[in-house]
């Protein structure tokens, strides 16, 4: 539970920085951004799987890590 919280805390800091950094995460080619002309729909499709494909990695590497 502590290793989990943590890991919420590391991601919260990180999104409260995010736009800081030098490339738009959340504005990547690929992504579904629809304006019209009173709303606009955002729908992250290139990051939702650049973040699974990182967060599969890591949860890999952890199971494995904890079976040995």
């Amino acid at each position: 539970m502590i290793i989990f919280g943590l890991i919420l805390a590391a991601a919260g800091i990180f999104l409260l920085f995010a736009d800081r950094l030098p490339f738009n995460f959340g504005r990547l080619p690929g992504d579904i951004n629809i304006k019209g002309e009173k709303s606009s729909f955002h729908f992250p499709v290139a990051t939702c799987i650049i973040v699974s494909i990182i967060l599969t990695f890591i949860v890999n590497i952890i199971l494995r890590l904890l079976k040995k």
